[in-house]
């Protein structure tokens, strides 16, 4: 009890939260904003792994760190319009194109590495984005500028969702698109953007891991991350300010995991410790989803004309 207690006194572990934590917000953003408008896009855990390495891999070859942000977010993009041909444009299955573009992504990021590298024993490394010094922020100043630029997306999105056409446009396409379509709103054109803007999104989380988390591209280093976040939207009942908190409560658990397997008298096996986040982020998940109200065209296609 006394090493839990001194866990969380020190600044340093609420500095990690935060850290583990921007991915997270960053990814379940992206997602939030796909499902809004009614489509699935199981391709996030590629889509992570592409913008992890594009933006490195831009970073390496001489482009800014912003700019490497960007390719990232680039990335994310034409993987999302290729999504977006498939089960918007041809009506296919949202599952079945998600896994595949999750499969397509991740092979090509690890042969580009490949064929980028063919003869090093150990990634290259780049200079990631340095901590915010100059924020009179505790905790938030060890942080880089991708972490305040996840926090600060976290309301923009939610002022965009519910206080703007836009935003109404795309939550009545994820609801209820025949009476979109009837009010002149363009389901197919909305679906489009929606999964572009959030596949734009996953690849900036992705591009964390590689331009401020750490300073290299390695194999599995999203791990798993893109799952977390499909679930978390389902604990944040699809609302930008929940699914923050979702993040938030994955990353303390996570972090939680760590330090304690590095605690001195820890007396569990370090298995355990590392399934300490996804059982109590489960249990939330079991608690929290049996209430939660989901777009109601979620995964149906949608055909102009049909009923």
């Amino acid at each position: 009890m006394t090493d839990f207690l001194d866990i969380l006194a020190n600044p340093a572990f609420w500095v990690a939260v935060l850290r583990i934590a921007t991915p997270l917000i960053l990814g379940t953003l992206g997602v939030l904003l796909c499902e809004r408008a009614g489509v699935l896009n199981l391709g996030i855990e590629g889509i992570m792994v592409a913008g992890a390495f594009t933006g490195w891999l831009a970073v390496y070859a001489g482009a800014p760190l912003w700019m490497g942000v960007g390719v990232a977010a680039l990335t994310g993009m034409v993987f999302g319009l290729l999504h977006a041909f498939l089960t918007v444009g041809l009506a296919l299955s949202q599952h079945v194109s998600g896994l595949g573009i999750t499969l397509l992504a991740t092979a090509l990021s690890y042969f580009g590495y490949r064929v980028s590298f063919p003869k090093v024993s150990s990634p290259p490394t780049i200079t990631p984005f340095a901590p915010m010094d100059w924020l009179p922020v505790p905790i938030l100043n060890a942080q880089t500028a991708l972490t305040l630029f996840a926090l600060l997306l976290v309301p923009v999105v939610g002022w965009v969702l519910y206080r703007t056409p836009l935003g109404l446009a795309l939550r009545m396409v994820g609801e209820n698109p025949q009476a979109a379509e009837s009010q002149g709103v363009s389901v197919a054109a909305t679906r489009t953007g929606a999964i572009v803007a959030g596949s734009a999104l996953m690849g900036v989380a992705g591009s964390f891991l590689t331009l401020s988390a750490f300073n290299a591209f390695f194999f599995n280093m999203v791990n798993g991350r893109g799952w977390i976040c499909v679930a978390l939207v389902v604990f944040a009942s699809w609302r930008p300010g929940k699914a923050l908190i979702g993040a938030l409560l994955f990353a303390f658990f996570d972090a939680l995991q760590l330090r304690l397997q590095q605690s001195g008298d820890a007396v569990l096996p370090y298995q355990l410790y590392l399934m300490l986040p996804y059982l109590l982020s489960i249990l939330a998940l079991v608690l929290v989803a049996r209430k939660a109200s989901y777009p109601q065209a979620l995964m149906k296609p949608y055909r102009k004309g049909e009923r």
